[in-house]
């Protein structure tokens, strides 16, 4: 599962997620891609469901672009424990995505089985999305 090697520091605030993306919010490196239409906070283990479903949708033909990196830590404190004693230790690593961000890009496979493959794919997603493509494809 993706994470970071090393990070500054080992706890990080909740934060917001207010406002759009600009940034990461146009298809760059494949034909087709799936953007997010709200926001939330997706994990690795659900970055990793996907990439393994559009490899199998697509029988491995093409390539897979992954747009988004977990790199924010999100805290758990065990359960039936007492409140107070401090934050919790990290479980796992999430990714902030706002709207409008490409998450997933798909390449070298026609436009069917891109279709296919990236719905799919967001299903194993906590939000609602939409499959859209390079605007020099029709």
């Amino acid at each position: 599962m993706l994470m970071p090697k090393r990070v500054k520091y080992r706890k990080a605030q909740r934060g917001r997620m207010t406002g759009k993306a600009y940034r990461g919010s146009s298809v760059a490196f494949g034909d087709y891609g799936l953007k997010a239409l709200e926001p939330a906070w997706v994990t690795s283990r659900q970055i990793e469901a996907c990439r393994v479903a559009l490899t199998r949708k697509m029988k491995r033909d093409g390539k897979v672009f992954i747009r988004i990196f977990p790199d924010k830590p999100v805290s758990k404190k065990p359960l039936e424990t007492r409140m107070g004693k401090g934050k919790g230790a990290p479980e796992f690593w999430v990714v902030v995505i706002k709207p409008g961000r490409i998450m997933f890009e798909v390449s070298g496979v026609s436009k069917d089985i891109a279709h296919d493959a990236l719905r799919t794919c967001a299903y194993k997603l906590p939000i609602k999305t939409k499959v859209v493509s390079r605007p020099d494809i029709v």
